[in-house]
């Protein structure tokens, strides 16, 4: 934002804005070719959440469901901005460079614990349809994050004791659910690997089968990323599936609104727009020429900057150097470093995980879309963890609206 446009949000002077870059409360960042800044929306909002709190309990209330403080007591995640950390105390990035197996964290997302073996393994399943059955309902070319959100609802019309939910049983169901959504994603393209992909070892191994990922560092490359991705608090698609939840829905159902709320361009979707921009940037020599122009455009560069991470997004790195030691001479992967490095150079936002997870996935030969897939894929384990851990809080999730509409008629 220009500095005008963010003193009228704050509802301050200008001088008082300078005082809070000062503080380090706000970032600025110049315009190249001019005199001008832009300001940081995210921490502009950020700020104006603390000084409306002053205003009572419905500024509160309000400021909490646009990037205030957390509104739901939970003991799933940990966001801070040092890192993420899942159940208080095991930092995901930890977890996923050495190598812990993705069911691993699932059983720790959901439990509590962290399985005392390594390398939990989940029991293989069928297809409880022809795959190609699918594949005859959906378009040509539908995304594979569109193919899971249509597999779930499937899936849950088909079990037909869905709505019994003691946890034990809960916990199978969610296995089973995981290992479908890894071997289902290629049912648009080859519904003939479904099969085969179902019979792999881990979720890892049915998303490198599912895809015909060609390098043996496929099934590591993709579980990294899956633990990475696993769970992030409350964001937008873990509300709805925790709304959801608390209206006493089953699991499937929890899951399709979680993949609803992922599919926005502003949450999940943001992979896609990140692989619009490198598309868009197309070499690497025009990474600075991009840049510019979207600062000039006054728009933010998608896939840079997050709200939580105001020093950078701990996530990403580890996805960053997997791409870059996997294939470092892929287009993507080579526009994707050359961004990063404009916009680090440029004092710009460093890179969110959807940049991370759209470079690992050209380093493998993913399909268009296999960035967003391998997000939803993972975080789907935050989101059984949730949907179990509101059922145990027993209470309907029911915010209140402050009316702000006309007057009622012959009122003045």
């Amino acid at each position: 934002m220009s500095a005008s446009e963010a003193a009228a949000l704050l509802g301050v002077k200008l001088a008082t804005l300078y005082t809070y870059v000062s503080r380090g409360l706000v970032r600025c960042v110049p315009v190249q070719g001019t005199k001008e800044n832009r300001y940081a929306r995210a921490d502009l909002e950020r700020l104006k959440v603390r000084h409306d709190a002053r205003a009572g309990h419905a500024a509160v209330a309000a400021g909490a469901l646009r990037w205030g403080e957390p509104v739901i007591d939970s003991a799933i995640s940990r966001v801070e901005a040092k890192g993420l950390a899942y159940r208080g105390s095991h930092s995901a990035v930890e977890l996923a460079t050495k190598g812990r197996a993705f069911e691993d964290v699932a059983e720790l997302l959901w439990s509590g614990a962290l399985p005392k073996h390594r390398d939990t393994t989940w029991p293989a399943t069928r297809a409880p349809f022809p795959p190609s059955a699918l594949a005859a309902l959906l378009p040509q070319g539908t995304p594979p994050a569109k193919v899971l959100a249509t597999l779930v609802s499937l899936l849950g019309a088909r079990d037909a004791v869905r709505f019994a939910a003691p946890p034990d049983q809960e916990f199978v169901r969610a296995r089973g659910l995981l290992r479908h959504l890894a071997a289902w994603v290629c049912a648009a393209r080859a519904p003939e690997r479904v099969g085969p992909a179902l019979r792999e070892r881990t979720v890892a191994d049915s998303l490198a089968h599912a895809w015909d990922a060609r390098s043996s560092h496929a099934p590591a490359s993709l579980n990294q990323a899956l633990v990475l991705c696993a769970d992030h608090e409350l964001n937008v698609s873990t509300f709805a599936a925790r709304v959801t939840a608390s209206s006493g829905a089953d699991l499937y159902s929890c899951v399709g609104a979680a993949m609803a709320a992922l599919s926005g361009a502003k949450h999940g979707g943001a992979c896609d727009r990140v692989e619009a921009l490198l598309t868009e940037v197309g070499r690497p020599e025009r990474a600075k020429e991009v840049v510019d122009t979207y600062v000039l455009r006054g728009e933010s560069v998608p896939g840079f900057g997050h709200r939580l991470y105001p020093q950078g997004d701990p996530r990403t790195p580890p996805l960053i150097l997997a791409a870059r030691e996997l294939r470092p001479d892929a287009r993507a992967v080579r526009v994707g470093a050359a961004l990063v490095d404009v916009m680090r150079d440029a004092g710009h936002p460093a890179p969110s995980m959807e940049v991370g997870l759209v470079m690992l996935a050209e380093a493998l030969g993913l399909p268009k879309g296999a960035a967003a897939t391998v997000f939803a894929v993972g975080r789907s384990a935050g989101w059984v963890a949730h949907v179990l851990e509101q059922r145990e809080q027993g209470h309907l999730l029911r915010p209140r609206a402050r009316y702000v509409g006309p007057s009622s008629p012959g009122t003045d």
